[in-house]
């Protein structure tokens, strides 16, 4: 029998210009960017802490603290990397992933594709059980301001 778990994360940054805009492992072109410790890259933020989640091990700020220069510019490719090998110590492999993205602009539908491909190789996992969709606030919140950027995201994992 599978023993099956499903993790919720969540990520915020604000936005600032002249900041270059990694969404999904995607250079977006804008005039805004995210700010954060590593490159600030909400979307694998949110999926790395889902997966963790999933897993019960605390969430991405436990395992890559903002106090250590170690991760200081990252690439959070590598912190995903990272949390699915932690993962799979413990037995686990990755179901599927489900994100949502909050952010008025700009817009990244055209984008989702090369996400997808990006997370699907870091993860080891099928694009097809990747899905990223994206809505804006209708102006409202912070992200209606275009002072930030949310990323939602359900992982489901199983271990045999």
């Amino acid at each position: 029998m599978k023993k099956i778990r499903i993790g919720f994360g969540m990520d915020v940054h604000r936005l600032e210009e002249n900041r270059v805009f990694i969404l999904g492992g995607v250079l977006i072109p804008h005039y805004k960017g995210a700010t954060g410790h590593s490159n600030a890259d909400v979307l694998l933020h949110a999926i790395c802490d889902a997966l963790l989640g999933a897993a019960n091990m605390r969430d991405i700020g436990f395992h890559f603290p903002d106090s250590s220069n170690d991760y200081a510019g990252i690439d959070s490719a590598i912190l995903l990397q990272n949390v699915v090998v932690l993962i799979k110590e413990k037995g686990f492999e990755i179901g599927n992933i489900d994100c949502t993205i909050a952010l008025q602009t700009p817009k990244i539908a055209s984008f989702i594709p090369k996400m997808k491909e990006k997370i699907a190789a870091v993860v080891q996992i099928a694009e097809e059980d990747i899905s990223i969709k994206a809505t804006t606030t209708e102006r409202l919140g912070f992200e209606g301001r275009e002072e930030g950027v949310t990323a939602y995201c359900v992982a489901l994992i199983y271990q045999n």
